[in-house]
């Protein structure tokens, strides 16, 4: 933004551009006083007003700093700033990060080497990635997809429900297979240190290997995926031990000095003094990476599942490693026995993750007093009526419980009862009724309707 904005860079008037001047604004387009609405915003949208920090800057850079006269200075900055879109242009094959970057990125590639550019007509093609169509119109992904991340957990699905070895699904569970041997991350990023990149050789991404950007528990649950399909007859060892190594060391450079782990890389500076700098509005917790319980809960999974693998690497570390994160899941919990989740809505789907934690450290419903109040929270929400679980996205902005308005929903409540047989609750009645739900929504065909919204994104859905 600041490269465009340094440009003064403004398209030619096209009937297109006059035609979307009339369609966004509520007034004519030329007498509109922009630097007026600098601090405008519906206060729907508000969720994380500007700090009086960050206006005292602002002001500054408008009424200060912009009179200044800084050729030489401006001319280094977009020389800096456009190496560092280079770097990423090249580091994700023009797919970048997500959909917020990848239209910037195209826009100051066509500012700075034109309109027929190689970089420009590259960015062109992968901006398709993001676009999607439903019976709403066009819609954009968070990232170029959700491939890796998907795939991992429908291996183990059918691993848990018994299938892995069974000769119809192994043709399409090697396919599987196939695609995250693909997908790992085989090469660190280039001048990684330069463009502030985490370490990323062995991890895998999010989405595919070209977006290139390592996310702790896609890479854990990736990793759990190809070792428990490679440790059975009939498929091949297509993941070296090197690279199973490789995914290790990624991630014991991700956990933070809390022992938890965060999701692209560690905490890097102060996350109070920081987010008096977020200019976002529309989200919250986005100036630094934070700790999550399901991405700690995906790392302390993976590294036990490896260690009883390959018990001689790196061991030490790991134990370490894994007593830090559940020491920060026990921290992590609500007085109220509850745990906040960020990628899913969400204390539901905190639970999951959390009480598996803490059962793999051998804590239980019958022996630990934090997993009976975690499954007396969830046990207090659970409907009378049907048995399910229904939480709206409004718990993730409030940070509070919220009742889903359509009441139960099948992803929560699945989430639910995952959670309390892992803490091994003694009472069948509550899982057995939430388990009714599911299966009476089950269609005929095997799968479920999609129902409300499950996933959520730094406070806001």
């Amino acid at each position: 933004m600041s490269f465009i904005w340094s440009h003064r860079f403004t398209y030619k008037t096209t009937p297109l551009t006059l035609s979307l001047r009339k369609e966004l604004y509520v007034r004519a387009y030329d007498a509109m006083s922009f630097s007026a609405y600098r601090n405008a915003i519906s206060p729907a949208d508000n969720y994380h007003p500007k700090s009086a920090l960050l206006n005292g800057v602002n002001w500054l850079l408008v009424n200060v700093w912009s009179k200044i006269p800084k050729a030489n200075l401006r001319k280094r900055a977009q020389d800096w700033t456009y190496e560092l879109i280079q770097c990423e242009d090249e580091n994700t094959d023009f797919a970048c990060l997500g959909p917020v970057n990848a239209p910037m990125n195209t826009l100051a590639c066509y500012i700075r080497e034109g309109p027929g550019s190689y970089p420009v007509r590259r960015h062109l093609d992968r901006l398709h990635d993001f676009l999607w169509m439903n019976n709403e119109g066009m819609m954009v992904n968070g990232t170029n997809g959700v491939q890796v991340w998907d795939t991992a957990l429908l291996i183990q699905a059918v691993h848990a429900a018994g299938l892995s070895e069974d000769t119809r699904w192994r043709p399409m569970l090697t396919r599987a297979l196939e695609f995250l041997d693909d997908q790992q991350i085989r090469e660190d990023c280039r001048k990684q240190a330069q463009c502030y990149r985490q370490q990323r050789k062995g991890a895998w991404p999010f989405s595919t290997r070209d977006q290139g950007y390592t996310v702790s528990d896609c890479t854990s649950e990736a990793l759990k995926s190809v070792m428990i399909l490679q440790s059975l007859s009939g498929y091949s060892t297509l993941i070296s031990t090197r690279r199973i190594y490789d995914a290790i060391d990624v991630l014991l450079t991700m956990q933070n000095p809390s022992g938890g782990f965060a999701s692209y890389e560690p905490t890097r500076g102060s996350a109070a003094l920081l987010e008096q700098l977020n200019a976002a509005e529309v989200f919250g917790r986005i100036m630094v990476e934070y700790d999550y319980p399901e991405c700690t809960t995906a790392v302390i999974t993976a590294l036990r599942m490896f260690n009883k693998s390959y018990p001689d690497y790196r061991a030490t570390e790991i134990t370490q490693a894994v007593t830090r994160a559940t020491e920060y899941i026990r921290a992590a919990q609500y007085p109220d026995g509850s745990w906040y989740g960020s990628w899913g809505i969400c204390f539901t789907y905190a639970a999951m993750f959390a009480l598996e934690s803490l059962a793999l450290a051998g804590e239980t419903y019958t022996n630990s007093e934090r997993v009976r109040r975690g499954c007396e929270f969830l046990l207090s929400h659970q409907d009378a009526t049907d048995g399910g679980w229904g939480e709206s996205y409004k718990s993730c902005e409030d940070g509070v419980w919220r009742p889903h308005p359509e009441g139960s929903q099948v992803v929560q409540t699945a989430w639910a009862a995952i959670a309390l047989m892992e803490a091994g609750f003694p009472g069948k009645g509550p899982v057995e009724r939430a388990l009714g739900l599911i299966v009476k929504r089950q269609q005929s065909q095997g799968d479920w309707k999609q129902e409300g919204i499950e996933g959520v994104f730094n406070k806001s859905w």
